[in-house]
């Protein structure tokens, strides 16, 4: 009997029904994604990305941006790893034990040849703990890759993520595996809810973020610089999830990809009216 690991977010994180994430996601998938001009603020990308950078807040905030880079992804891959976070430096890596993943749409199996191929190169421990920066774009990755096995890792924020987004080329490579790998982050958390405001609140706040804080750490992501991508991390507190970025960029240097910012917006383009009192960043980064 296979070990399957079950959904852990509550409802509203993301639909449970098939035909509400049917509903959310076929538009981006028919043909090119993007086909007849992109509803994105960094214009359009064919699907043929084997990296991609995306956000993992609920659907309702991030959706949007979330699927821009999970529909950008090369549809031959065979297995995708999903790279979270929420960890700080010098832990482990972290990595789902079990044989495979419940989605909406059936079961989505691990592929355990790649993870005892990473096991057995960096020291890791099991994820055994509730977290959305992977599970919340599981669905997303099963609609568009059906087929496809997964990975589920979580990358400590610190230089070594770098080192084992190399690793998993090189395991690819070894295991002949059409690869994509997706790192998970969030960009700036500001406002009370998450007791960072430097610049008040408002309007300017909102600009702020936008202008500066995130556009900082995308710069640096862009510019393909970890220790950049890092240093914006802990100093400007302007990603939550900083380790699963460098092993996205770890990846794709091996594989020489370059960097395309595909969406940037913020929690309070989707509430609407107002400036909200708190909001998160988030950002499509695609690897091409």
């Amino acid at each position: 009997m296979m070990n399957l690991r079950e959904p852990s977010l509550p409802a509203g994180w993301y639909p449970r029904n098939l035909h509400e994430i049917e509903e959310f996601l076929s538009p981006f998938s028919k043909g090119s994604p993007f086909s007849g001009g992109s509803p994105f603020s960094g214009g359009a990308a064919d699907a043929h990305a084997y990296a991609a950078i995306s956000p993992h807040a609920g659907w309702f905030f991030s959706g949007i941006t979330a699927a821009a880079s999970v529909s950008s992804l090369a549809k031959d891959a065979d297995t995708v790893a999903i790279i979270g976070g929420h960890l700080p430096a010098g832990v482990p890596m972290l990595l789902a034990e079990e044989d495979g993943v419940k989605t909406p749409f059936g079961t989505m199996n691990m592929d355990r040849k790649l993870r005892d191929f990473i096991r057995a190169r960096v020291e890791s421990r099991p994820d055994k703990y509730k977290d959305n920066t992977v599970e919340v774009l599981i669905p997303m990755v099963h609609y568009f890759f059906p087929k496809a096995q997964l990975l589920w890792a979580r990358f400590p924020a610190d230089s070594r993520a770098s080192e084992w987004g190399c690793i998993l080329a090189e395991a690819a490579k070894a295991l002949g595996r059409k690869l994509a790998v997706l790192g998970s982050t969030d960009l700036t958390h500001y406002g009370a809810n998450y007791g960072f405001s430097p610049m008040g609140m408002g309007k300017k706040a909102l600009d702020w973020v936008r202008g500066t804080n995130d556009a900082a750490f995308i710069k640096a992501v862009l510019k393909g610089n970890p220790d950049e991508v890092l240093a914006r991390s802990e100093e400007d507190a302007s990603a939550c999830s900083a380790g699963a970025v460098l092993g996205a960029m770890g990846f794709a240097s091996q594989n020489g990809l370059k960097p395309k910012l595909l969406d940037y917006r913020t929690s309070a383009e989707a509430l609407g009216g107002e400036t909200p009192e708190s909001f998160v960043g988030y950002a499509s980064i695609v690897y091409l």
